[in-house]
């Protein structure tokens, strides 16, 4: 509390973030109001949740799970959401993409090799558990050290053997420098999957960046469906749908959405530029009809590839354009009346021609 009044009090402008796991009560409530006065939490909960969905068959995760560990917090409690932390990728024990992916990393990353299975559905769900946990998490996002691009490997630090006092031997690496390294240079390499990975992460920015999901208010999630393995979700003006199933694809897949009009699609986990399949037309145009669903006053049908990811993005009223002028629509209120016919008269022979 004395730390973040000095810190708020000195440096208005500055964002203070607590680890916090246990769900302190007035965490981040203001000092004056008697809390700890963060600005944020680190929720702590959610990396940790998807190491143990990883370790389950697909047929074992649960959609109603996934959503109720990105959502359990506190109302009005800000909070930054990630994927992995240190806790998983330090010292033995495995990244998320290498729970995925495992030893077929070291072998058929190169984009001019044959993908495997393993690899495809690795990559698709990688890009997967980031965006979900982005849209769903919090409002603020956190990368860690190599998760953007799929980083294949932990990070363990020099250390000898050592002996707890209760007696069990803790076996070191021989003070081995091998894995005391992020290997950033994977996801620039244009020849390697890692560099469709970063990208998305990119995209992932940049959708955040123009739409701003992350701060708004409205957040509304419609379907958990266990048997379609289908999450809805609207957030903001966006609309969120991911599909976990690892066989089926769904035509013609009714989503609710809240807002009127024409929505178009903004990120698509499945662009080839991604390492997917290109299986969604990006120019397609998907309008919403009438009819509640889902508790939804309103709703659009879409195309749903197995182990994707999709955000459609409401699309404002344009307006229309006449030979390269903006026409607007007046109001009834503010248009003037009409005027007396005025009769034609021979031009002034003195007078300069009017431009057309």
């Amino acid at each position: 509390m004395l730390v973040n009044d000095m810190i708020h009090g000195l440096y208005p402008e500055a964002v203070t973030i607590g680890e916090d796991v246990s769900g302190m009560p007035t965490f981040c409530i203001p000092v004056q109001d008697g809390g700890v006065g963060f600005d944020y939490r680190l929720h702590m909960a959610i990396a940790d949740k998807w190491i143990e969905i990883l370790k389950k068959r697909d047929e074992d995760w649960k959609m109603g799970e996934i959503v109720h560990a990105l959502t359990n917090r506190r109302w009005m409690e800000k909070c930054v959401a990630y994927a992995e932390s240190h806790d998983q990728a330090l010292v033995g024990d495995k990244t998320i993409a290498f729970w995925l992916m495992d030893k077929d990393m070291y072998e058929f990353m190169a984009l001019d090799r044959p993908s495997t299975a393993l690899i495809d559905r690795g990559i698709a769900l990688h890009k997967m558990i980031r965006l979900v946990t982005m849209g769903l998490g919090g409002e603020g996002y956190l990368n860690f050290m190599g998760n953007e691009f799929g980083h294949p490997e932990w990070i363990d630090f020099p250390r000898g053997d050592q002996r707890l006092p209760n007696g069990v031997a803790i076996r070191g690496n021989g003070y081995s420098y091998d894995k005391c390294r992020r290997r950033f240079d994977l996801g620039d390499a244009d020849y390697l999957r890692y560099r469709g990975m970063q990208e998305f992460d990119q995209a992932m920015q940049h959708v955040e960046e123009k739409y701003g999901f992350m701060t708004s208010e409205h957040t509304y999630i419609s379907r958990k469906d266990e048997k379609d393995r289908v999450i809805v979700f609207e957030r903001g003006n966006l609309v969120f749908v991911f599909n976990f199933h690892w066989n089926n694809s769904y035509f013609d897949y009714r989503v609710g959405c809240a807002k009127p009009g024409k929505y178009k699609i903004v990120l698509d986990s499945d662009d080839p530029l991604f390492g997917g399949f290109g299986r969604l037309d990006h120019n397609a145009e998907y309008f919403s009809f009438e009819g509640w669903y889902d508790d939804r006053p309103r709703s659009f049908m879409v195309y749903a590839p197995n182990r994707t990811a999709v955000v459609y993005a409401l699309v404002e009223d344009e307006p229309k354009v006449v030979n390269d002028l903006e026409l607007v629509e007046i109001p009834e209120t503010v248009k003037p009346a009409a005027a007396e016919p005025v009769k034609e008269s021979e031009p002034d022979e003195e007078s300069e021609p009017l431009d057309s």
